[in-house]
């Protein structure tokens, strides 16, 4: 009997997972320094790296002012140790950081750059200032700086922004200077392809490989288990697996993160259970939290309670300090296991060892005491953590906005509507459906004071249009109330006055002047 096919959410989660790895892949990560406490000393360039660490999301400018801050304390900016705080900041998506670290490098210390460093650049330079940019810094580099390092990080440009005709271009245009034979481009090409959904497309490529007679590697097994799983063709992925194991391809603990993944949403609970213990053997010393993260998760998606608590253990004992990421990552774990007593004790232990406030974390609570109908205990939650200097995000005001809506009390959800309107712009959304209640329910209840502070929502939120005006009218009428202000109001808000708000307008007694 075949097994159940996996949702469309939980392949498109996959997916995700697959593609956010794949698109890392245009140059070589590694994270090594050394630690010691002072500037213009030995190991003072760990120093270095905690402030630069510490700016947190602070705007452009702020680390070369912290360069040249360490500089005249006689700090000495080795290339080599640059470089690695330029792969730490890129690890953890401070790529703006990052980018301003490697101009500083050039621009101010007149540092030479490899090919490596050349296409970590070029990556960064459209991660934070778009696509044209990137192809403008490859198109003024020296030809001998153009290799396969930098046209392969181009090629990622292209497959991560889902230009599948300039990336098959560049891909052709790599193969007749000789530098496309690798299993890199292959794999970006296979996760563009992932991303469009032309699984056909994958298989073909994989025969190119066989033709040009190239070594897959570990991602390109996770690209095709995951193109595979797409069809629940869970035969053909264990089929890979032994072709894997013929050519002596050496899998790594994401590929088995990728294979329980597939078991776990197939409902094949003995396969998966044995990839994550594949999985944790495969983690090196330098592999980091995330390997422990993603067994956290997995075990919570199987259900285990007891091997969440192990890992979480293991994450303990294994780093001197427990990260956000890895409270967050436990959080979530419990979250789905129901474990909310469980979810307190570990947002406690985190409370108590803060050093960068991380409100999801503080919505992840939030939403495990809603999920339980908690509601006091959450807005409490909320109350402390504003205590503490906190400031709600656009998912603090959908989990409120979401419960309360859920429970009928359509003011209090309009208050945290208003909340959104306070987020910076474009931050807070309302979709078409909840609109639709707010203003079904102001004009059942002839609440025009309510309909009011929703347009006012709305307004802000640069979504006010003539139907919104309409429900407005309508409620007045309801309410038996009126305002001479309305039909300015409409006009200044740039909306046709209709057929249907003209004689709304001419029922309140308004008169066209």
């Amino acid at each position: 009997m075949a097994p159940p096919a996996p949702s469309a959410g939980a392949r498109l989660l996959l997916l995700r997972r697959l593609l956010s790895t794949a698109t890392e892949v245009a140059a070589e990560a590694t994270s090594a320094t050394a630690a010691a406490p002072k500037a213009g000393k030995k190991g003072g360039s760990r120093l270095l790296y905690r402030r630069l660490s510490a700016l947190g999301g602070a705007g452009e400018g702020s680390v070369s002012r912290v360069l040249n801050k360490w500089v005249r304390e006689g700090g000495t900016p080795r290339a080599d140790d640059l470089v690695k705080h330029v792969k730490e900041l890129r690890k953890y998506k401070r790529h703006a950081h990052a980018l301003e670290l490697m101009d500083w490098m050039v621009n101010a210390r007149g540092m030479n750059m490899s090919h490596t460093n050349h296409a970590i650049r070029l990556d960064l330079i459209y991660k934070v200032r778009g696509l044209e940019a990137a192809e403008n810094y490859f198109a003024g580099l020296p030809d001998p700086a153009k290799s396969h390092k930098t046209y392969g990080a181009l090629l990622n440009c292209y497959c991560s922004a889902k230009m599948e005709e300039k990336a098959t271009d560049i891909y052709r245009e790599m193969d007749e200077l000789g530098i496309g034979s690798s299993v890199l481009p292959i794999d970006n090409l296979m996760s563009l392809y992932m991303k469009l959904g032309q699984h056909g497309k994958v298989d073909s490529l994989f025969e190119e490989m066989k033709v040009k007679n190239i070594k897959p590697d570990s991602l390109t097994c996770c690209i095709l288990m995951t193109s595979y799983a797409s069809s629940n063709k869970i035969d053909a992925i264990e089929e890979l697996l032994k072709e894997m194991a013929e050519k002596d391809v050496a899998l790594g603990w994401s590929a088995y993160s990728t294979l329980a993944s597939i078991y776990v949403n197939a409902g094949l609970v003995e396969k998966a259970e044995s990839a994550l213990k594949k999985l944790e053997g495969l983690v090196g010393a330098n592999d980091g939290r995330q390997p422990f993260d993603f067994l956290m998760s997995l075990y919570a998606s199987l259900g285990n309670l007891s091997e969440v608590n192990r890992v979480w253990d293991a994450i303990k004992a294994k780093f001197s300090k427990v990260t956000n990421t890895s409270y967050l990552g436990m959080l979530q774990a419990l979250y789905k296991l129901n474990d909310v007593d469980r979810m307190k004790q570990i947002y406690v232990d985190w409370e108590s060892n803060i050093e960068n406030y991380d409100v999801k974390l503080t919505n992840m609570m939030i939403r495990g005491h809603l999920k339980r109908d908690m509601t006091e205990e959450a807005e409490s939650l909320w109350e402390k953590a504003k205590e503490k200097g906190a400031e709600f995000d656009s998912k603090t005001c959908e989990l409120f906005l979401d419960h309360y809506m859920g429970k009928g009390d359509m003011n209090l959800a309009l208050t945290w509507v208003e909340n959104m309107t306070k987020l910076p712009k474009k931050a807070g959304k309302l979709d078409q459906d909840k609109i639709h209640k707010f203003q079904k329910y102001f004009e059942e209840h002839k609440d025009a004071d309510g309909a009011e502070r929703l347009c006012n929502c709305l307004r802000t939120l640069g979504c006010i249009d003539g139907k919104a005006y309409e429900y407005l009218l309508r409620t007045y009428l309801a309410a038996g109330k009126k305002s001479r202000s309305l039909r300015q109001q409409i006009k200044d808000d740039k909306i046709e006055i209709c057929y249907d708000i003209g004689k709304l307008l001419k029922r309140m007694g308004d008169k066209a002047r």
